[in-house]
């Protein structure tokens, strides 16, 4: 069984978190999380009440973070979590939380 090089196992998913998940520290909770695994990319509020993150890196360590967002930190109420995985860009240099 051939073995994935390091490029194949970078993924990047784009994740839409709805319900109540703004101004509950979702971001912040997010940003060290992303950290903790060593991802890359950003979190941001979006105009319609949703939560925006964009994460590259590790399969496996991007299923946790999904993991955490299907949950979020405790004041959180998340109703739905949109998942797509895209071509990974290799854009950013660390992860973030965006305005």
């Amino acid at each position: 069984m051939a073995t994935k090089n390091k490029d194949e196992k970078i993924k990047r998913a784009h994740i839409i978190v709805k319900g109540r998940v703004q101004g509950i520290f979702f971001r912040s909770s997010t940003k060290r999380i992303a950290a903790e695994l060593e991802l890359k990319g950003y979190v941001k509020n979006l105009p319609d009440g949703n939560v925006e993150v964009i994460a590259e890196g590790d399969e496996e360590k991007i299923k946790k973070l999904i993991q955490f967002c299907k949950t979020g930190p405790s004041l959180a109420k998340v109703e739905d979590v949109n998942i797509e995985f895209e071509k990974p860009t290799k854009e950013f240099g660390g992860f973030e939380v965006r305005h």
